[in-house]
């Protein structure tokens, strides 16, 4: 049985528990505004979701993942993402940029402190913010760790990619020109964000389709639909922003989440690590752990990257109940 299975039937007249308390478009500056809604109750526990990609955006059902009986919980679409505007946009989008978006968010809200909850990018942007602003958090729930640093995206696209999947790497390989194979990830970043359709339009098809069969343990299909990469159906949003990212080194220091780990020391977290994850391997999540004295990793055997493999999901909403009654115990 889910976890949340009996969530929300105490929800007074309300036909749907989870539907949106309020929402919002917050201007945040530099001609951004941040797209908020909140769920559950509003004298709640305190919680914010960050989502993935970068530049993919919250859906309906990860509202899901707060019970809304316990939980005050602010969802929102990072800069650019989602239902944010202007839609796409990079110019004044960086990770110091998102740390001040859910600083403006918090105090819009008036929390002293508030919960972490983020998988994948949003790990990395859990993380960031909390090393930032520790007094802040009263503790974090990450799925699928990602530190932000260039040699994990080696590690999925350069080496589980063609270990895996030799296939599909040489479809992802082969959309390239034959003189930009040898540095492929910088030759995709490039691709995806030049101005010419002809040429951004395959490179970010490519990518989004490679990383989503790379995401899933058991995933529908195993090769890239090359036929398909120049077609006129609309472009996936997130290669765009995760290549402005990328192609930025995620706008930190080098190794700076491990470096600053200490920081965290004072924050409890359950890490949710799918045991058989290409993009973020379960040894991220170790050498994390070593670090954060504070953590607990959660395996989920039989399972990869996506918070809808097998398991993922139900793992994530009880350490996010676990957590809560650990910090309001």
């Amino acid at each position: 049985m889910a976890p949340d299975a009996d969530a929300g039937k105490a929800g007074g007249n309300r036909s749907d528990p989870f539907a949106p308390l309020t929402s919002q478009l917050l201007p945040a500056g530099d001609g951004h505004e941040i797209y908020v809604e909140t769920v559950g109750r509003a004298d709640g526990i305190p919680a914010v979701y960050l989502h993935g990609g970068p530049g993919s955006g919250c859906q309906p059902d990860h509202r899901r993942l707060f019970d809304p009986e316990r939980f005050h919980a602010v969802l929102f679409d990072q800069r650019g993402a989602g239902r944010s505007r202007p839609k796409g946009r990079r110019e004044d989008n960086t990770l110091p940029h998102l740390i001040a978006d859910m600083e403006l968010i918090r105090e819009k809200f008036g929390f002293r402190r508030w919960m972490i909850v983020g998988g994948s990018w949003g790990a990395t942007l859990a993380l960031a913010y909390a090393q930032a602003h520790s007094d802040r958090v009263t503790g974090i729930v990450l799925r699928a760790t990602f530190l932000g640093t260039r040699a994990e995206l080696e590690g999925a696209f350069l080496d589980a990619l063609p270990r895996f999947y030799p296939g599909l790497s040489d479809d992802f390989l082969g959309v390239l020109p034959t003189e930009q194979r040898d540095r492929p990830l910088d030759a995709y970043w490039r691709r995806i964000l030049d101005s010419d359709p002809a040429v951004h339009g395959p490179a970010a098809r490519a990518w989004h389709d490679t990383e989503r069969i790379l995401s899933e343990h058991s995933p529908g299909r195993t090769r890239l639909d090359l036929a398909s990469l120049n077609s006129s159906r609309a472009l996936p949003a997130s290669p765009f922003m995760e290549a402005h990212y990328f192609q930025n080194d995620c706008f930190m220091k080098p190794d700076q989440l491990l470096v600053e780990a200490g920081k965290l020391e004072s924050i409890p977290g359950i890490i949710v690590q799918g045991r058989y994850d290409l993009l973020c391997p379960p040894a991220t999540s170790h050498v994390l752990g070593a670090r954060w004295r504070g953590s607990e990793i959660r395996f989920v055997e039989g399972a990869g990257h996506s918070l809808y493999d097998p398991g993922v999901r139900d793992a994530v909403m009880k350490a996010v109940a676990d957590l809560a009654s650990q910090i309001t115990g």
